[in-house]
């Protein structure tokens, strides 16, 4: 009998963002992989299913293969870890595999598949807004393998364990709700039960966006008002329902901040917005992303380089905190591939956007309303990328590689060319195949972070997970931060600080520059790891503030003679 189109867009789309089980050091990898994964199947079947692919062009392919290919010349030209090029580079052409067999469908599939995918999103928004009720209002319920523990008070963080991440899939199931009641052909009696179904539907997800605290949630909840007041081809019922979700957002806020008067709980929203509409670090972050652009106007920082650009470049008044992304996509990718390259990505994800819109113009009936969600679904995240990162996520990634793949192709093309089945199919395979290699990879290194019984050394743990082909960088984390300072911790260092730099590690690379004899490099190091202001770092740091007379200076009491580019620590 095989898979059903609804069942393929449940594996792909709702289970990856609602697996709750992790191993450390990464809380959300078996999420991603199980995103690989669903997307490699879907893509199998649904290339076996089709009575003919055609190949379209598609300046979104082209952006995602540009970046796979930036990806992959880092370690030649950034010396990033192997281990980090690839992992970037497989996930990029999941992406790019994904969108190809989305415009290369017929238009009968993809009407099939686009309602299945709606589905699939629908449905992982709303056990997600269950999940945020548990997180809220019944805490002691998650037990951290089916429902994720919520690390902030007051707020819910889904199962993807990021407020973020679940108002970026909170607002993706208020569109397919959206999309999956305009759709739906039934007589008026029946019209009204849907559209009912569809407010209590879309009430429940912006509660469950009020638990998150997300600002940028809230935002698009006003998103979603504009777009009932624009948009003429929705039916009236739906255009209301849409101009009504800021009402529902200032009810709900009045119902959880009364219960938590009422009973002393933490109210996460309140508190967030108590901060302001920005984010200070974040703003900051960004203004040090635009003077490192400026220092390396053509070629950036180098893929994946951002975090040890910044973190090893002066900045008297960054943020303490440590980011490994500038919470802006457009500026993120500037800052990495300089503004050649950069400008010639933006502008192919632009014009994939563009096409997405015109295609929603072109359309009538029901194709119309579906494409003009599938418009919205990559709108939505594509302005939630102007504030964070969630197209670095497998999970987000991919379903907005087949968003704008299905927006193509729906008027007859004037030349086509046939797309072998078996590439596709092959392709999808591999996805699968690689996701299953993948997480059989990552158990090394979570034996490293967290042994099992009868576990060889920790030395030897290491030793092991640094062979890992896509997570090696974790294991000499482990190595930088363990092991006796010196030359063979300095290498791990080096190799690891592509990846996130910390207080940790700096403290352990500049011991070991200094067991090296590059006491210089070593007092630059410290001159950063002093801007981030943590206490981590001025308890060992305090040696330098009540020297005895007979004592001789630490060498992380001295100031550096020069300053170096983060290139000189690669």
């Amino acid at each position: 009998m095989g898979l059903s189109p609804f069942l393929l867009a449940l594996l792909a789309c709702a289970l990856p963002p609602l697996l709750a089980y992790n191993l450390t050091p990464s809380a959300t990898l078996f999420n991603q992989l199980m995103a690989v994964a669903g997307w490699g199947l879907l893509v199998s079947v649904a290339a076996t299913r089709a009575s003919r692919l055609d190949w379209r062009a598609s300046p979104a392919v082209g952006a995602l293969c540009l970046l796979a290919l930036a990806a992959l010349s880092s370690p030649v030209l950034h010396m990033q870890p192997q281990s980090l090029a690839l992992s970037s580079a497989a996930l990029l052409l999941a992406a790019a595999v994904t969108a190809t067999l989305a415009a290369a469908l017929p238009v009968v599939d993809k009407r099939m598949w686009l309602q299945a995918f709606m589905w699939g999103l629908l449905l992982a928004g709303l056990v997600s807004a269950l999940v945020s009720l548990v997180q809220v209002f019944m805490p002691d319920w998650a037990d951290g393998n089916w429902i994720a523990r919520s690390g902030i008070a007051g707020r819910a963080v889904g199962n993807m364990r990021q407020p973020n991440h679940l108002a970026s899939l909170l607002i993706w199931a208020c569109v397919a709700a959206v999309a999956l009641a305009e759709v739906c052909d039934r007589p008026r009696a029946a019209r009204v039960r849907v559209s009912l179904a569809l407010g209590a539907v879309l009430w429940l997800l912006v509660l469950a966006m009020l638990l998150s605290a997300s600002r940028t949630g809230m935002l698009a909840v006003l998103l979603l008002a504009a777009w009932g007041a624009f948009d003429r081809r929705l039916t009236g019922g739906t255009r209301v329902l849409l101009l009504s979700t800021p009402l529902m957002l200032a009810c709900s806020w009045w119902l959880v901040s009364d219960w938590a008067s009422a009973g002393q709980h933490a109210f996460g929203a309140e508190s967030r917005l108590a901060e302001g509409a920005g984010s200070p670090s974040r703003l900051a972050v960004m203004s040090n992303a635009w003077a490192l652009l400026k220092q390396h106007p053509l070629a950036g920082v180098g893929w994946g380089e951002f975090n040890l650009a910044w973190s090893m470049t002066p900045f008297p008044e960054r943020p303490v905190a440590f980011f490994d992304h500038c919470h802006n996509l457009p500026l993120q990718l500037l800052v990495e591939l300089g503004w050649p390259m950069g400008l010639l990505v933006l502008g192919l994800l632009t014009w994939s956007l563009g096409q997405a819109f015109f295609a929603s113009l072109r359309a009538d009936g029901p194709d119309a309303v579906m494409l003009r969600c599938v418009f919205m679904l990559v709108l939505m995240i594509g302005l939630h990328s102007l504030l964070e990162y969630p197209l670095w996520y497998a999970y987000f990634l991919l379903p907005t590689a087949f968003a704008l793949g299905l927006s193509q192709g729906w008027s007859a093309p004037v030349v086509s060319r046939r797309l072998p089945k078996a590439a596709m199919q092959l392709a999808g395979v591999l996805m699968l195949a690689g996701s299953a290699y993948a997480a059989r990879d990552y158990l090394s290194v979570v034996e490293v972070y967290a042994p099992s019984a009868h576990a060889p050394s920790l030395e030897q743990r290491i030793q092991k997970a640094q062979q890992s082909l896509f997570f090696s960088a974790q294991a000499d984390y482990a190595a930088a931060t363990s092991l006796p300072s010196g030359a063979e911790a300095l290498e791990a260092t080096r190799r690891t600080s592509h990846q996130l730099i910390d207080v940790r590690l700096m403290m352990a690379w500049a011991n070991s520059l200094h067991a090296v004899g590059d006491d210089d490099k070593a007092r630059y190091v410290v001159q950063r790891l002093k801007e981030f202001r943590s206490a981590q770092g001025a308890e060992w740091l305090a040696a330098c503030d009540k020297p005895s007379a007979a004592e001789v200076l630490p060498f992380q009491c001295e100031a550096p003679s020069q300053v170096y580019g983060f290139e000189a620590l690669r």
